[in-house]
């Protein structure tokens, strides 16, 4: 099998500094490639200069994640993408572990262990130690439940089929990529990883998660906990609920959610202030007007996976914060 390493680039010399030299020295199996969405620093000049080995493929805009990963992915061949952010830290031998688990047809996709980089004993946020959903809809980790980050004492040193695999390391075999389109470039970045791995078990693909092989996140990146990451958020959830749900679900389950969302926002509008309020608003007048191109866009009846039923409830009210710990 032949693997490509792939890192999105937008103006980010200084995670290049810090992280390419680790992946380069860590993937001699494998090819290296920066997909750089039309940045305005010197990072790809950097690259140049210092990394030969690495290839470059430039956008000639910025996409964003979705777009990004689209268009740079066209010029890349391999049978299977490991599309890794660029504020990550991979460890001696994480490739081997991956190259095991693809020699099952079945698996489309797959993630390592994410830990975080700031405090390498804990589950980092951005997928930890595999993604599940619940069935409402809710995205949670094993690992982390909302904002509760689990230690790693070994205790999802397994491999096991999950829902969904985090954008921060996803491996997916190319041909399961483009069959299913890739990843929604209307969503421009949060939650395409979700929906396209959601459209994945809906074709009766399997995602797998592997303990063996462990990567380190710094996260947050330039949306944390700004308005715009809560707008892109929330949007994002309507869309991939709409076009993934079973026929029958849809309209329970989107109602529910969007009267949650009305919660939410003044929580948010509360603890996070009045954009974050305006931003769930904004989210559901943009999920309106693209509601009908969602559901033209199921490719099948949909399919529900949910492990746990409403986690935020769990959660929030009856203090249950492990996924072990969840009903």
């Amino acid at each position: 099998m032949k693997i490509a390493v792939v890192i999105l680039n937008w103006n980010g010399r200084k995670l290049l500094e810090q992280f390419l030299g680790t992946v380069c020295e860590h993937s001699k199996d494998a090819d290296v490639y920066i997909i750089d969405n039309a940045s305005t620093d010197d990072s790809i000049n950097y690259v140049e200069q210092n990394f030969p080995e690495v290839r470059i493929v430039q956008n000639p805009e910025n996409y964003g994640f979705a777009g990004g990963y689209n268009q740079g992915l066209k010029n890349i061949d391999a049978d299977i993408y490991c599309l890794l952010n660029s504020d990550v830290e991979v460890t001696a031998n994480w490739l081997a572990p991956m190259f095991d688990l693809f020699k099952n047809e079945e698996i489309a996709a797959a993630q390592p262990k994410i830990l975080d980089f700031h405090h390498k004993n804990k589950f980092e946020y951005a997928g930890a130690a595999g993604g599940f959903l619940d069935n409402f809809g809710y995205p949670y980790c094993r690992g982390r439940v909302f904002w509760t980050l689990e230690e790693d004492k070994g205790q999802y040193d397994d491999e096991i089929q999950i829902f969904w695999a985090t954008g921060a390391c996803m491996f997916i075999r190319s041909k399961d990529f483009w069959e299913q389109g890739g990843f929604d470039e209307a969503f421009f970045a949060h939650m395409e990883e979700i929906d396209l791995c959601w459209r994945l078990n809906n074709a009766d693909r399997k995602i797998y998660y592997t303990g063996k092989s462990s990567v380190y996140h710094v996260g947050g990146g330039t949306l944390s906990n700004s308005p715009n990451k809560t707008y892109l958020n929330f949007r994002n959830s309507l869309w991939m609920l709409v076009r993934n749900l079973p026929t029958y679900k849809i309209l329970p389950v989107v109602f529910s959610r969007m009267v949650l969302d009305g919660v939410t926002a003044f929580v948010f509008w509360r603890y996070e202030g009045f954009g974050h309020f305006m931003a769930i608003l904004k989210a559901h007048f943009s999920f309106y007007a693209k509601v009908g191109h969602y559901l033209k866009s199921r490719r099948s009846p949909g399919k529900s996976f949910w492990k746990h039923k409403f986690v935020p409830w769990q959660y929030f009210i009856l203090g249950r914060k492990k996924i072990t710990d969840l009903d």
